[in-house]
């Protein structure tokens, strides 16, 4: 592991140490787009999802009730975190079909985590506006997707259809979590779509609130 690696991991676990009990419930207000993308998944029949940047695994538990045969896989940069997606998980009483392992968006192998080198559905929810070297995220998570397969990104847009001083305000707020809206994300996904012999949508969702893509490998 990086030095770079080790302070963004002892960064997340300094933010999420304590948010992670609250996390869920200020969060559902202001992540839009995730139970779409969600929604949108439709594995095949005992097919595969992996999450990149599971955070509380609230995403994994409406996936897993949305899709009853599938099997789940996660993984976070933050061990704090994953204690509450572990906690959340079991609750829920899914501990038999979604596997939590630590690991980090911009070096990953599927195979040494999870035994797994792909899988049908992977998507990233609100996890690139936090990651610094973002860009190195795009190619293992395409690289994590099978043939035929699909990569779903939801995450902050823009804001270009609200007024400027609630962009301004939403820029600032976020600023203070370390969240980063990613200007140039729909040219990066095209690119890295381009690298995989994939095909790449894009929609800005909610007048520019939120930006969601689905890149789909030949």
């Amino acid at each position: 592991m990086s030095t770079a690696d080790g302070d963004h991991r002892a960064h997340m676990d300094g933010i999420y140490r304590y948010q992670r009990y609250i996390y869920d419930a200020t969060r559902k207000y202001y992540l839009l787009g995730r139970d779409r993308m969600i929604d949108d998944l439709r594995p095949p029949p005992g097919g595969t999802i992996l999450e990149i940047g599971c955070g509380t695994g609230r995403n994994l538990v409406l996936a897993a009730r949305r899709y009853p045969d599938a099997r789940l896989c996660g993984f976070d940069i933050s061990s704090e975190m994953l204690k509450t997606a572990r906690a959340s998980i079991a609750r829920a009483g899914f501990a038999d079909r979604v596997t939590l392992v630590e690991g980090d968006a911009t070096a990953f192998d599927g195979q040494q985590l999870f035994g797994r080198a792909t899988f049908d559905r992977v998507f990233v929810s609100y996890s690139l506006s936090m990651i610094p070297p973002w860009r190195q995220a795009l190619a293992p998570a395409l690289a994590a997707v099978a043939p035929g397969g699909r990569l779903h990104v939801v995450d902050f847009g823009q804001f270009e259809g609200w007024p400027r001083w609630f962009k301004a305000g939403m820029f600032a707020w976020l600023a203070k979590f370390t969240v980063h809206p990613r200007a140039d994300l729909e040219q990066a996904l095209a690119e890295a779509a381009a690298s995989a012999n994939a095909r790449q949508e894009f929609k800005r969702l909610y007048r520019g609130y939120a930006d969601y893509a689905v890149l789909t490998k030949a």
